[in-house]
């Protein structure tokens, strides 16, 4: 029986200390590329495999995380790809824009890093 390729997931998070660390978590259990800016996770959520999962930072250098989320979603094959933001902003109306944005959680910063990943396992099924 062939070995089930891992999961894909693309992370967009210009901070280098958190991007690290959702590497290091992440990676034990799926196949993570960390991108620092929205237009490389844009990019990256276009090659090969595509991603089957989403985890944006919504206030990033240029493109923002709503701004990755609808580009994204313009690429063939990923209009229902599940996408999780990580971000600072807590207010009802940021959370509502993020779930309008297509967001399966929204999940503020700082975040309990055993939290995320139950998220992660969620939205990928699992």
């Amino acid at each position: 029986m062939a070995d089930t390729p891992l999961k894909r997931i693309v992370i967009a998070e210009d901070d280098p200390a958190i991007g690290t660390m959702l590497l290091k978590v992440l990676s034990q259990f799926y196949d993570v590329v960390v991108t620092s800016d929205g237009a490389s996770a844009v990019t990256a959520a276009g090659k090969q495999p595509p991603p089957d999962l989403l985890l944006l930072d919504v206030m990033m250098p240029g493109m923002d995380g709503h701004a990755v989320a609808a580009a994204v979603r313009l690429l063939p094959g990923l209009k229902s790809v599940p996408i999780i933001f990580l971000t600072a902003k807590t207010g009802p109306a940021e959370v509502i824009k993020g779930i309008q944005s297509g967001a399966r959680h929204y999940i503020t910063k700082p975040f309990k890093i055993d939290d995320l990943v139950m998220r992660v396992k969620k939205a990928l099924g699992g």
